[in-house]
């Protein structure tokens, strides 16, 4: 949400340096609304074939009923064997086509690459994202937000992808330090320009949410959630519990290191210095002295809190020299 420029006291007729303006209701200013007039919608489908026409047809009427809004369709086919590419071009997107498998993060951020209109929306070819639930979309990043995820309120899988999911939001709402309803979800409505400078950090896996999430949080960007609900997937899923969910975890802990050392540092710091006060006590008690496990403990938690410290500058640094390339 922007409001309009403050106004200065020498552009105020008949105001002189030093007078105080009179006072004036806060709810009388007005509030510019941005307008969301263009969008990209990127598809990233791998055998799709079952739910892609269906799929499609929907995202074209619900968009088609919005009033001067410019929209392209980015169907991402990354390395399919069925009919995913033709039935694409066949419902008017500009296909972009792998001629092999290289991941589902990696046709994202193709996608977004090529995308040529000021917002991106993502969404799955799978049919669980509802096309219906855009126009909420649109509205709150019209409202405030620079980026509005679809938050499937722990539904929309099976009971251990759930558990899982829940174990990821907590750990994502310790390290941005703000509730993460959904962390993973794939349904979402970004600013170009801002999801363009993040590219580089996305990985080609399933992970890419959880990156673009943590990233645009500690970068300083407005990140909302929408309540959705997610539909029956056509298809087959190409996650895979294990071994997606261990890269979801290295994920969260290379992205927190990214962006905020000190998360991660200070509790590991903190927690080997109460090991050291733990045996220092034990020992002095029970045999009246100071061992050197005490002192390689309290040792490793000042290196480590140290690391911290100098992460945390190397951070900020990095942030002041790329502050044209992550804000607008």
């Amino acid at each position: 949400m922007s409001i309009s420029n403050p106004v200065r006291g020498h552009d105020l007729p008949g105001l002189m340096t030093g007078e105080v303006p009179e006072k004036r209701d806060r709810r009388q200013v007005p509030i510019t609304r941005r307008t969301i007039k263009s969008l990209s919608l990127v598809i990233p489908a791998k055998n799709e074939a079952a739910g892609l026409p269906g799929l499609l047809e929907e995202l074209n009427g619900v968009l088609a009923q919005r009033e001067g809004l410019r929209y392209e369709i980015l169907l991402i086919d990354d390395g399919s064997t069925d009919e995913t590419a033709e039935i694409g071009l066949a419902a008017g997107a500009r296909v972009i086509t792998h001629p092999e498998s290289l991941g589902n993060g990696a046709a994202v951020k193709r996608g977004i690459r090529e995308a040529r209109m000021d917002w991106v929306v993502l969404l799955d070819g799978d049919g669980q994202h509802p096309p219906d639930q855009l126009p909420e979309l649109i509205r709150l990043a019209e409202s405030r937000y620079d980026m509005v995820v679809g938050s499937r309120g722990g539904s929309g899988g099976s009971v251990h992808r759930n558990l899982a999911n829940r174990i990821y939001n907590g750990l994502a709402s310790y390290v941005t330090n703000r509730p993460i309803p959904d962390l993973t979800s794939g349904y979402r409505l970004i600013r170009a320009d801002v999801v363009k400078g993040f590219c580089y950090l996305l990985p080609n896996t399933f992970s890419y949410p959880t990156t673009i999430t943590l990233a645009m949080m500690r970068a300083g960007y407005s990140v909302g959630f929408a309540p959705i609900e997610v539909r029956e997937r056509q298809g087959k899923s190409h996650i895979r519990v294990i071994r997606d969910g261990t890269r979801f975890l290295i994920i969260i802990l290379r992205i927190a290191t990214f962006f905020a050392p000190l998360r991660v540092f200070m509790p590991l710091s903190a927690v080997m210095f109460a090991m050291g006060l733990i045996w220092y006590a034990i020992t002095y008690f029970t045999g009246g002295r100071f061992t050197n496990m005490g002192v390689l403990l309290f040792t490793q938690a000042s290196v480590i809190f140290g690391l911290g410290l100098v992460s945390e500058q190397v951070a900020a640094l990095r942030f002041q020299r790329s502050d044209g390339d992550f804000r607008s």
